[in-house]
């Protein structure tokens, strides 16, 4: 059958909710797990670098994974995947209360939760994709805002956890906290079986047709035509094979583009963020004010990535969508380099202002151009291939600005850094596309 054009509403909303909520599980659960690190730095007698690996080993493993996410999506669909993503990622800071050393943490709640979450993260966005089009660019950034939302109300409640429970208290409601997303992988309901339904209704009315006593011979000619269209199909079902990954969206040169900018873009993006409490704590601001400035970063970013949504649905603007993405990208960057020589809090304030209202424009337009380069058919594939290089990208990026930190004892050099990388990225998007289109 021919696919199901998207409905742009309806049902479309309670996906967009479950997706919101995956969203923000799989990019805040990361950071907010770092609430914990100082009590297992004591009870497993490790350094700071040893626990920061159960953060980068999730992410790791939601970036990594990705082609196995698509192979699974195109041989299972995506709603199993999603039932068993919220078990994995469950069952994985279940056992993680329970580890006595810190490789044990590394296997649960590190790689166990992380595959966890990240089949559950790319089911969503694809099946995000097929329920809108119209209204695509709304419902990506309205999507993306379930990470700062999710990133804003986790670690506070991390922190209660952990002064009423202890941290394997925590880990363990944590871990019933991550159920959720079992729930929210049962609303994604593939649009075939409204297609069946309609299919249904038509046989319906055919056979009530057919029941009247009007042209006998011409509906026994038409059930007889049906029926050798129907033998056609099954006979050519076989020689159809499912495709788990489709490696031909290597030739189109857009999807090229974008991958290499997006590599180049990660590289510096979440370095930041990751630095900048430390980073205000050397320049003399207390403990409270420092942690306040992510606070900061998270309220702009909510209302940031709904917003770019909007604007990017627009329609002079939505052909054009690439074009906004490198734009964003390029006032991310800027912003960490006009940053680098803030030494006092209103300075890092001011700052945090303007990197929220640029990582909240990243987020929305992320996907939604990926969407726009590929269609929504390879999108299932595309996005899986791109994590896995994003997966690279994550691992060299913030743990080398981290050793260069301890090499240098200077941020503003990191920042510099950063901001170039982003900066790059943007050019490259931007003259690539322009002299692709030319072409």
């Amino acid at each position: 059958p021919a696919p199901v054009k998207p409905p742009d509403g309806g049902w479309g909303w309670i996906v967009l909710l479950g997706c919101f909520v995956i969203t923000g599980f799989s990019y805040a659960f990361p950071k907010a797990v770092s609430v914990y690190f100082k009590e297992l730095m004591k009870d497993f007698h490790v350094g700071y670098s040893d626990t920061a690996w159960i953060s980068s080993i999730m992410l790791a493993m939601l970036y990594g994974t990705g082609p196995v996410c698509s192979i699974m999506v195109n041989q299972f669909g995506c709603r199993p995947v999603m039932l068993i993503g919220g078990l994995l990622a469950s069952s994985g800071m279940i056992l993680a209360s329970f580890t006595t050393n810190i490789i044990e943490l590394y296997l649960t709640a590190g790689v166990l939760t992380g595959l966890g979450m990240a089949l559950n993260f790319q089911p969503s966005l694809i099946m995000l994709g097929t329920y809108f089009d119209k209204r695509r660019p709304l419902a990506n950034g309205l999507a993306a805002a379930g990470s700062p939302v999710f990133l804003s109300s986790l670690s506070p409640l991390g922190q209660v956890l952990l002064e009423k429970f202890g941290w394997r208290g925590g880990f363990l409601i944590m871990g019933g906290l991550l159920l959720n997303c079992c729930t929210c992988g049962a609303v994604m309901r593939p649009l075939d079986m409204g297609m069946k339904r309609k299919m249904e209704k038509a046989q319906d009315k055919y056979e009530a047709k057919e029941m009247l006593p009007i042209g006998g011979k011409s509906e026994e000619g038409i059930s007889t035509t049906d029926g050798t269209k129907k033998t056609k199909k099954a006979k050519k079902k076989p020689k159809k094979g499912k495709k788990l990954l489709d490696f031909s969206i290597f030739s189109n040169r857009g999807f090229i583009i974008y991958t290499i900018s997006k590599f180049i873009l990660v590289l510096g993006l979440f370095v930041p963020p990751i630095l900048l409490v430390n980073y205000a704590k050397d320049t003399g601001v207390p403990d409270t004010e420092a942690a306040f400035l992510l606070s900061i970063i998270g309220f702009i970013d909510i209302f940031a990535r709904p917003a770019c949504g909007m604007v990017a649905g627009l329609k002079w603007v939505r052909p054009h969508v690439a074009y906004l993405f490198s734009f964003a990208m390029l006032f991310n960057g800027l912003t960490d380099i006009c940053s680098a020589r803030a030494s006092n809090y209103t300075g890092l304030v001011i700052f945090c202002v303007f990197f929220g209202i640029s990582y909240g424009m990243v987020g929305a337009l992320q996907f939604e151009v990926l969407m726009a380069i590929v269609g929504s058919q390879k999108f299932s594939s595309a996005i899986g291939l791109v994590l896995l290089i994003e997966a690279f990208a994550v691992l060299i990026g913030p743990p080398s600005a981290g050793r260069l930190v301890d090499a240098l004892k200077n941020y503003e050099v990191i920042f510099y850094l950063a901001g170039s990388e982003v900066v790059l990225s943007a050019l490259f998007l931007a003259m690539a596309t322009y002299c692709c289109l030319n072409r």
